[in-house]
């Protein structure tokens, strides 16, 4: 599929309601531009979430380790 396009003078573009369904596009989605011998190529870009912990997250995650650790040595003994 071929479209143009019109770069605003804030430099944003629109991307045709029927190029952005053909592709899944939606709102708030990212894409990569990058430069490449013929052109400028445009794909989506691949986020995942980011979880920062706070200090008492991560001592609940000291809590369950320690916790694992004091049970296996029962798990091993046991038939």
């Amino acid at each position: 599929m071929q479209a143009t396009l019109t770069l605003n003078s804030r430099g944003v573009i629109t991307l045709p309601a029927k190029l952005r369904q053909a592709m899944g596009l939606k709102a708030d989605d990212q894409l990569i531009a990058e430069t490449t011998p013929q052109g400028l190529l445009l794909r989506p870009a691949v986020t995942l979430p980011l979880e920062l912990y706070t200090p008492e997250r991560l001592q609940e995650f000291d809590a369950a380790e320690a916790e694992l650790a004091a049970m296996l040595p029962r798990l091993k003994t046991q038939p």
